[in-house]
């Protein structure tokens, strides 16, 4: 099982943003967790990050070439702004978990919009870097027994 993790804008500077809302660990440490959830349970992980909306479009669209079963997407602020990424997602037809570390829904109301959510299998949202570890845990339960016509809220 092969799974692309993708990180949108913003998240690169993980450690120093806001540590009440996103936590004290970097990227790169959340991406090391990822790597190990990964690897307990059998996935094979790449991880991707963009601060640009359009290099996201791009990944997305070249999934499919590269055999991706599943992707974990934190498009960050893209989540409520990007049709462009939404449509990129639509193209692949990969099924995909979105996830973000806080709790979007307690935040500012903009932050409740999303225009992924519905074309999603899932959505993790507010456990700060475990959010990662229970989309793949989720990913891998749906690849193995898909729910059509369901949207899975954890």
């Amino acid at each position: 099982m092969k799974v692309e993790v993708i990180h949108g804008p913003n998240l690169n500077m993980l450690g120093k943003r806001e540590p009440t809302i996103y936590g004290s660990l970097t990227l790169d440490e959340i991406n090391e967790k990822i790597a190990k959830k990964a690897e307990k349970l059998g996935m094979e992980v790449d991880i991707f990050h963009s601060n640009s909306e359009g290099e996201i479009v791009s990944k997305i669209q070249i999934l499919p070439n590269e055999r991706i079963d599943g992707i974990v997407l934190n498009a960050a602020a893209y989540t409520h702004t990007s049709i462009a990424i939404r449509d990129a997602l639509l193209s692949v037809s990969i099924p995909f978990v979105e996830v973000h570390i806080s709790n979007v829904y307690g935040r500012e109301s903009f932050r409740n919009n999303s225009y992924l959510s519905d074309i999603a299998i899932g959505i993790i949202s507010g456990f700060g870097y475990l959010s990662y570890e229970l989309a793949l845990e989720a990913l891998k339960y749906y690849l193995k027994r898909p729910l059509h016509n369901s949207l899975i809220t954890i």
